[in-house]
């Protein structure tokens, strides 16, 4: 067991999410970003996919039991300052994951409510998506969906800015704490809005015509853990990783076929 000095020397964000064997998202993305920030990762597998920057060939789901195991092992250990999920793939996995984040008291949580891959296919199983909106909302201190994801957990069109902050409004009326609506899916000018309960904030960019964009949402999510462990306030947890982002997508090596990964060793603020 750490004793208190020791423990206290490095910032400690938990990731819960899938592996992604091609690098560029889920626990290899968010390990990446937290060592970017100067935290200490630890990780959560709850799926195994076989995939690449072209997309996902097989995924296999890890057995709630060992997913509950290694929650405990590391909050039983470390001191865990924030945390994340990604892909929770079934729903089961999401009540498994909900009830450790209860049982240990962890938090802030950051909820990327993980749908659908950057390449179109499918992370989540479909009967999992109301053991998000249900269980996982009413923990996060921050909920990142982009806009269709925002859709379905809200069951509203999203197609503009006042859509995407009325989306986030309905959002903290199902528990979350906060919601960050990613535009990146819309036309034009790339708009990111924070809605809070003090009020609504929006980020607007322009746009990068890339490819390289795999696992832009984990990498984001990553980065506000991160930024919340060191101990940053929730504005500017989100304003900090919404330009690490950025510069990570100006940056991106420019890997594989498909869609390319981001640089997830640009500078930090």
């Amino acid at each position: 067991m750490n004793t208190p000095s020791e423990s206290s020397r490095l910032p400690v964000a938990l990731t819960v999410a899938g592996s992604d064997s091609g690098g560029g998202a889920g626990i290899q993305a968010d390990l990446k970003t937290f060592h970017a920030f100067g935290v200490f990762g630890t990780s959560v597998v709850t799926a195994v996919t076989a995939q690449n920057t072209m997309g996902v060939r097989a995924v296999h789901a890890i057995p709630p039991e060992v997913v509950r195991a290694q929650v405990d092992a590391v909050a039983e250990d470390l001191p865990v300052s924030a945390l994340k999920t990604g892909m929770l793939a079934t729903a089961t996995l999401v009540e498994t994951v909900a009830e450790a984040v209860e049982a240990h008291g962890l938090a802030p949580l950051v909820v990327d409510p993980v749908m659908v891959a950057t390449s179109g296919d499918r992370l989540l199983d479909p009967g999992a998506e109301a053991a998000v909106r249900r269980r996982l909302l009413p923990l996060a201190a921050l909920v990142t969906p982009n806009v269709p994801e925002a859709e379905v957990l809200t069951g509203m069109e999203v197609r503009t800015p006042d859509a995407m902050a009325e989306a986030g409004a309905r959002l903290l009326e199902l528990g979350a704490g906060a919601a960050l609506l990613k535009g990146g899916h819309l036309e034009g000018e790339v708009v990111d809005v924070l809605v809070t309960p003090q009020g609504v904030q929006r980020w607007e960019r322009t746009r990068i015509h890339t490819r390289h964009t795999h696992g832009t949402g984990c990498t984001l999510s990553a980065a506000v853990a991160a930024l919340l462990a060191r101990g940053e306030s929730l504005d500017a947890a989100v304003e900090g990783a919404l330009h690490f982002v950025e510069r990570a997508i100006r940056s991106a090596p420019g890997l594989g076929g498909g869609r390319g990964p981001l640089n997830h060793f640009a500078p930090v603020d």
